[in-house]
């Protein structure tokens, strides 16, 4: 004798969850990611080689063109997809060690500022007003002078200029954890400070953290972008997607594809990010899943 079911079956709510999945964002994503882990096997060229009797060579689908060059290649006879494919790298490179460095420094004072108030909260914050008045192009060129041009003086600029954004958001968070019956009962108990702010305050605030950095990450990737333009980015002959436009910047008339091909890569990546963090945010925050 069958059984009657009630409800929806769990075939049902995995299809209805997949739908509610931001499906093309998570496929540019994917795509990202594939390349930058498997770039040696993806692209069809050695993005450093140059054949200079190649130079500006036309996309396969453009007249006259050998094919050999799927998007075309830059002044230089370098394959403009393998340069973007190797690009990858840098981007996801540059945003993984700016977001994480500075989502670490900015949670761990934005719950201290939280946490402890008085003093120390009035530093951290103004710290924080001073780090988003700085013009970040502006000590990236600086740095540039200063250290020389390299992926370390680069990874040390985006750092800094992320952790502000964290510290504001998280001490707000903080401000209200701290208020709960469980950190009441904690001191009560006797935990030291680092212990309530490990243990209870961090969980509170760690699904922020997570939306803030996957929001950020856009903009790291952009300012990337930016630095590599002006040249205080990426050291040549690396390829990463900023160098690449700028590269292409004074061929656009006759060659376009040398700086439009990386210009759609950065806007595609940017805006899937965006996209993701807004839909991992209605995921997250308590409030949203309340009013829906």
């Amino acid at each position: 004798m069958s059984t009657l079911q009630i409800g929806p079956s769990k075939t049902q709510i995995f299809i209805a969850g997949v739908k509610e999945l931001p499906v093309i964002p998570v496929s540019i994503l994917f795509i990202i990611v594939f390349c930058a882990i498997f770039a040696p096997w993806v692209s069809p060229h050695d993005p450093t080689h140059s054949v200079l009797s190649d130079r500006n060579a036309t996309p396969f689908w453009v007249e006259g063109s050998t094919g050999e060059y799927l998007l075309g290649a830059d002044p230089q006879g370098r394959d403009v997809l393998s340069r973007i494919i190797y690009g990858t790298r840098i981007s996801i490179l540059v945003a993984v060690v700016a977001i994480l460095a500075g989502s670490i420094l900015g949670t761990s004072l934005g719950m201290i500022a939280g946490y402890m108030g008085s003093n120390i909260d009035e530093f951290i914050m103004r710290l924080c007003d001073v780090s988003l008045a700085i013009p970040y192009i502006l000590i990236a060129l600086v740095a540039v002078i200063i250290f020389g041009q390299s992926v370390p003086v680069l990874l040390g600029v985006m750092a800094f200029s992320t952790w502000s954004a964290f510290a504001r958001q998280i001490r707000a968070e903080t401000l209200v954890l701290k208020e709960m019956d469980y950190v009441a009962l904690a001191k009560v108990a006797g935990c030291s400070h680092f212990r309530i702010i490990l243990r209870h305050i961090l969980p509170g605030v760690f699904n922020t953290m997570i939306v803030i950095a996957t929001l950020r990450v856009g903009a790291v990737i952009m300012l990337e972008a930016i630095l590599s333009y002006l040249g205080a980015g990426i050291p040549p002959p690396t390829p990463s997607w900023g160098s690449m436009v700028s590269d292409g910047r004074d061929y656009l008339p006759t060659a376009w594809w040398i700086a439009f091909f990386p210009g759609v890569a950065i806007f595609l990546t940017v805006t899937a990010l965006n996209f993701f963090g807004d839909w991992l945010r209605d995921k997250l925050d308590p409030r949203l899943r309340q009013a829906a």
